[in-house]
């Protein structure tokens, strides 16, 4: 293997560091400030190094234009509006056009897919489907066919329903009920009634059918993945090879309030066969309520419980990875969930919360869940305060699956090679392994892992692949202006990922490991070497081969800060 050419050795200590990268010749070198620091630390001791922990908080955000600006959608087909005097979006094309964004390419995604672009002229491919008298084109053979390939979206009655608090949740109420009942002591015995296992007597009658099952044993799941695991993401996975997917974490009391941001983070494409929705809350009763809604409303697979989210303000809610600590409330949310669905009920917990492995409690909690009707766990093999500073454990996460037997365990941490997933899979004794940064990074991780093989992947393969997300991202969220740039936003933020990805073919040693920080390295070509750039500005350089220049005012900052790779010495 060729070893990768150093430019510069880097130093964990110092602020700074030289990356060279090219786009014409490798004559051009750019200096990246890690820290976003304005001036440079040459003089006196070296500085420690600051922790790049959680999100970039005050990065640049979206701005959603005004509705005075934007064009109707009637008047953008061509079509005339039916809104009348309530509508206050623009009505006229000929002075939209004139103020509208050029075209960023000549082939509307969503018009060769359905045979009709819902955008009209506020399509920035809209020349392809307009004719000259800015009359929207349908092309009836593809459109009479088409079937929307994108489920579990809102109904407005039940949106209204949730919003003015009628949704009725019977199943639920029973349930709340019973568990209230049993808290109540009998005070001249002193017994306590508990809930236990919910039976098909007393109040809560279980449904006739059969529940669910799903066979987890050797499934390439992959993780529920704040901000980047969208839809889009997800059907990239789905093509090279994962078998379970699950949706972005999504908050139950904002679902029960109707939220439209919320309920798309459910939505499920007919090519995720496999799909579970993950939710957070730390009560039994909006836990129960949106599992119940869920089971009503949606198409979904599984439902599972975040256990083991960190972050700070989800944790101080007792959500999260708080539920670890509140043994008593997860029973109640787990056995609650568990009553009023008929798909399977799953859980992700860590290995704990503290740092300290002897505080870790996840080999005392696994029974529990079992116990309680869980269908499947899957544990991170890091507590909440460790974060990513420490690899992954997997002789915990070994020990946790022979004391939850028979229920399936999955694991998850530190997988970015077909070598690693066999690994621990085989000797952690987990019934699958969960994939989240090792997708990220690599999302053809599944073939590599099912074909075991390491896949000398090149740069136009890895564009193309690039060029499929922003397909289905203008699928998903839109061919119009608003949809481009969301699009190139969920682009970012996976770049700011895949430029850790080095080519096989650059490497002196077989796998790559997810916590070693790759040198500074040339490419095999320039579109390589722009790839594997950590710098803001090449990301959004690869964003306009793709959905063309940015705007004027365009300024980005990844959501999440990047501390996952282990410092070097120097």
């Amino acid at each position: 293997m060729a070893q990768t050419p150093v430019s510069k050795k880097i130093r964990a200590d110092n602020l700074y560091f030289i990356y060279y990268y090219s786009v014409k010749n490798h004559s051009q070198m750019r200096k990246v400030n890690p820290l976003n620091d304005t001036q440079e630390h040459t003089d006196g001791p070296p500085r420690k190094k600051k922790k790049n922990r959680g999100m970039n908080r005050q990065r640049p955000r979206d701005q959603r234009p005004d509705n005075s600006s934007k064009l109707c959608s009637f008047a953008a087909r061509g079509e005339e509006c039916t809104r009348g005097d309530s509508c206050f979006y623009g009505h006229d094309p000929q002075k939209f056009l004139e103020t509208k964004e050029p075209d960023i390419g000549k082939e509307c995604v969503n018009f060769l897919k359905s045979g009709k672009c819902p955008y009209g002229i506020s399509c920035r491919y809209w020349k392809h489907h307009t004719t000259a008298d800015l009359k929207s084109i349908i092309n009836e053979e593809f459109f009479s066919h088409y079937k929307e390939d994108t489920s579990n979206n809102l109904a407005k009655d039940v949106q209204i329903s949730l919003r003015k608090k009628k949704y009725m949740f019977p199943r639920s109420n029973a349930y709340l009920e019973l568990l209230s009942n049993a808290q109540n002591v009998n005070t001249q015995t002193g017994v306590v009634r508990t809930h236990g296992c919910v039976t098909n007597e007393d109040l809560i009658k279980l449904r006739t059918q059969e529940k669910k099952r799903i066979d987890f044993s050797d499934k390439l799941y992959l993780a529920p993945l704040t901000t980047i695991g969208n839809l889009p993401f997800r059907r990239i996975c789905k093509q090279y090879g994962a078998d379970i997917t699950c949706g972005e974490m999504a908050m139950c009391t904002n679902l029960l309030q109707g939220q439209q941001s919320e309920w798309a983070l459910v939505k499920r494409h007919s090519s995720e066969d496999i799909f579970g929705v993950q939710l957070c809350g730390a009560f039994p009763d909006t836990m129960t309520k949106c599992a119940e809604l869920l089971q009503k409303e949606t198409d979904v697979d599984f439902i599972d419980i975040n256990t083991g989210c960190p972050i700070d303000l989800v944790f101080n809610k007792g959500a999260g990875s708080a539920l670890m600590e509140r043994k008593g409330k997860l029973q109640q949310i787990v056995q609650g969930m568990k009553s009023v669905i008929d798909i399977p009920l799953t859980v992700k917990i860590r290995a704990g919360i503290h740092d300290k492995k002897y505080t870790w409690n996840a080999h005392k909690l696994v029974g529990n869940l079992r116990d309680w009707g869980t269908d499947m766990v899957t544990i991170h093999g890091r507590s909440r305060e460790q974060r990513y500073t420490k690899s992954a454990d997997w002789d915990y996460i070994s020990e946790v699956a022979k004391l939850a037997s028979p229920m399936p365990v999955f694991g998850n941490g530190d997988i970015l090679s077909f070598e690693d997933a066999m690994q621990h899979r085989k000797q952690a004794g987990v019934a699958g392994v969960m994939i989240a940064r090792g997708a990220i990074i690599k999302p053809w991780i599944f073939t590599e892992i099912k074909e075991q093989r390491h896949w000398d992947i090149s740069s136009s393969e890895r564009l193309d692949i690039l060029r499929q997300f922003v397909n289905a991202g203008l699928e998903h969220w839109g061919s119009d202006t608003q949809g481009v740039e969301k699009t190139r936003r969920f682009l970012l933020e996976w770049l700011s990922f895949t430029c850790r990805y080095v080519p096989v073919g650059l490497l002196e040693r077989l796998p790559q490991r997810i916590n070693d920080r790759p040198p500074a390295y040339f490419g095999r070509n320039d579109l390589e070497t722009l790839m594997a750039s950590p710098n803001c500005e090449d990301w959004v350089k690869i964003s306009e081969m793709l959905l063309g220049p940015v705007p004027t005012t365009f300024a980005f900052l990844p959501k999440h800060k990047a501390n996952s790779y282990t410092e070097t010495e120097g």
